[in-house]
């Protein structure tokens, strides 16, 4: 990935999400963390990721933050307090982050990148002995034995897992989220035959 997408990339991401805390009006808020999402789908992206840079715009800035301004503007959150923080907290606000940045340049520093030929080839050699537990004729095998470029399905690979090892839960959370949905359906009609209604 360009270094220079990177740290814009990057430098979205964190911004939204200082922008989402900063912000007082919990709709401007809400538009911070789809820029927030957008950035990340841009690293995603650059890490050869489009599968789930993709989803990130689709799902996450595209359909859950619809859903968040649609409960935000029905619930009416325009009326705010005055919210006096505890010093305990605002501790925790500082050391927190601080932890975090000096995390990321612990693991910057240990990044060794003249290596990057050797990464190649390394990378290479695991995704063919990965593509043995394939079949022959699948596309998780023929894109990881690409004799010009091989490269990752992730597409495929996600689908294989979700369905081949994670079916069962999957099935579950479709259950819970059917069981949420008509829940939501139900609370709703009850709520509107208790609203009193104009002569």
């Amino acid at each position: 990935m360009d270094s220079i997408a990177f740290y814009l990339f990057a430098i979205l991401s964190v911004l939204g999400g200082i922008l989402l805390v900063a912000f007082r009006n919990p709709v401007s808020s809400a538009l911070a963390m789809v820029l927030s999402f957008v950035g990340l789908a841009g690293l995603f992206i650059g890490l050869n990721a489009y599968f789930v840079g993709i989803v990130q715009v689709l799902v996450y800035a595209g359909a859950i933050m619809v859903l968040f301004i649609f409960i935000i503007m029905l619930l009416d959150l325009n009326d705010e307090k005055p919210v006096k923080f505890k010093s305990s907290t605002v501790l925790a606000g500082v050391v927190i982050p601080l932890l975090l940045v000096a995390q990321v340049l612990g693991v910057i520093q240990s990044n060794n990148t003249g290596d990057a030929g050797k990464f190649q080839e390394i990378t290479k050699m695991s995704m063919a002995e990965s593509a043995k537990a394939y079949p022959e004729d699948s596309a998780i095998y023929k894109s990881l034995t690409h004799e010009k470029a091989p490269k990752l399905p992730d597409t495929n690979l996600i689908g294989h897992s979700i369905f081949n090892s994670y079916n069962f839960p999957l099935q579950i959370m479709g259950a819970l989220l059917l069981v949420a949905t008509i829940g939501v359906v139900v609370l709703s009609k009850r709520s509107a035959k208790k609203a009193p209604t104009e002569s």
